[in-house]
């Protein structure tokens, strides 16, 4: 069966959420996050370190480059686009 690929926007509580659950899901795939409000760094720190879910151990996160998270070996693309920008 074909993977579902998702992509969320807004990386707050709510989008850390599902990006956890997804991650953790092998008929889902994260392909994309969009959040014009924080940057790649912040993404990464605040995915890893949940003051309620606890620390994220399950493999490695870090910011590829400023366009892409990587979650183990696994790019996830991220935008910071408003809605503004799509008008």
């Amino acid at each position: 069966m074909a993977k579902i690929k998702i992509g969320i926007n807004g990386f707050g509580r709510i989008g850390r959420l599902v990006a956890r659950v997804a991650l953790q899901r092998d008929d889902v795939e994260l392909v994309a996050v969009n959040d014009p409000f924080i940057n790649i760094e912040y993404m990464s720190y605040m995915f890893k370190y949940d003051s309620v879910h606890g620390q994220w151990k399950h493999h490695e996160l870090k910011a590829q480059d400023d366009k892409t998270l990587l979650f183990g070996d696994k790019p996830v693309r991220v935008f910071a686009s408003s809605q503004s920008d799509l008008n």
